[in-house]
């Protein structure tokens, strides 16, 4: 393996010029730098990584912690991370939680050793105070943790009323929900928007809210059992797409016509949802433009850059598919 001391031996010069000319880092005249770079070039060396990041206490690596990385929702909000920390030269590691908070932590004292640059964390389980700990550059998608952690998100609530009164402007007369998690504060403004559109509906009834917990088997599951104790539901709103595909799923093996006799709805926009038979109606969120704007801000963050606005909310479209009546 070709090192430092070979390269100095080469360029005739001392080991600490050849790590000025490589780190960019003090005073080096033209004519020495072209000196290292041709032997830098000659002998094909490569910096050891894991030594530059010890010094510098860098790695140019950043971190996406996503809670389940089945949702085809969390590897679209990474393939945007990807493209601008490519952009710039950063490596993106992917952790996946599976919900756990001790799987977070743990994840949290392995990327604090390893000199992180920065970590971007969907919808996190750990409380605030274990996050803003870390002291490690941080920015939140899908979630408020603290008011000195910037967050890129959607204003769930308005776009959960915008699913609910689609499904009431083609017909729907007995509408449920299946929501995410309890402890999740986006399951809990979906559900909110729900709420604010048929609580004073004379047929609402809080029996007509299961929760799918954003897991696709337990949607399935939590749908049969609506639909077959509430033989009138002809719309239902999901909390995500992912669990959207399951009350389809249910809906069908019940030997319900999609859209005619069971309108669906979900929320999201993945692409996935473009491709099932009937196509899914959605409330889509820009993800390509969450992730992307995730990435800038971290960037912004590492560099030492103001941050000008803590809290980006970016718009919801309706996408209507063939799930719900015309």
């Amino acid at each position: 393996m070709i090192t430092i001391k070979d390269v100095a031996k080469e360029a005739e010069v001392s080991v600490a010029t050849v790590s000025r000319v490589l780190n960019n880092n003090g005073y080096v005249n033209e004519e020495t730098r072209k000196k290292v770079e041709d032997a830098i070039k000659k002998l094909e060396y490569t910096p050891n990584a894991v030594a530059r990041s010890l010094y510098k206490k860098q790695s140019r690596t950043i971190a996406l912690i996503v809670p389940n990385i089945t949702n085809p929702f969390f590897p679209e909000v990474a393939r945007a991370i990807e493209d601008v920390m490519n952009s710039k030269d950063y490596t993106l590691i992917l952790c996946n939680s599976d919900d756990q908070e001790e799987k977070e932590k743990k994840y949290f004292d392995m990327l604090r050793q390893k000199y992180v640059d920065g970590v971007i964390i969907v919808t996190s389980t750990l409380k605030p105070m274990h996050i803003v700990k870390n002291k490690i550059p941080i920015v939140a998608v899908d979630r408020f943790i603290d008011k000195d952690i910037p967050y890129v998100s959607v204003d769930n609530m308005k776009g959960a009323r915008q699913a609910v009164q689609h499904l009431k402007a083609i017909g729907c007369q007995r509408i449920a929900h299946i929501r995410g998690p309890d402890d999740l504060p986006i399951a809990e403004e979906r559900y909110q928007g729900y709420l604010k559109e048929v609580q004073h509906e004379a047929w609402f009834d809080e029996n007509l809210v299961l929760n799918g917990n954003f897991n696709i088997k337990l949607a399935t599951e939590q749908t049969k059992k609506l639909l077959t104790e509430n033989r009138d539901i002809d719309g239902i709103f999901a909390g995500n797409d992912y669990m959207a595909l399951g009350v389809i799923k249910a809906a069908l093996e019940l030997g319900k016509r999609i859209p005619k006799d069971l309108s669906v709805i979900g929320f999201d926009g993945i692409n996935l949802a473009k491709l099932t038979n009937p196509e899914l109606t959605t409330i889509a969120q820009p993800i390509y433009q969450i992730g992307y704007k995730a990435a800038e801000i971290l960037l912004d963050l590492i560099e030492g850059k103001p941050i000008q606005e803590y809290s980006h909310r970016l718009d919801v479209t309706l996408n209507i598919g063939q799930s719900t009546k015309r």
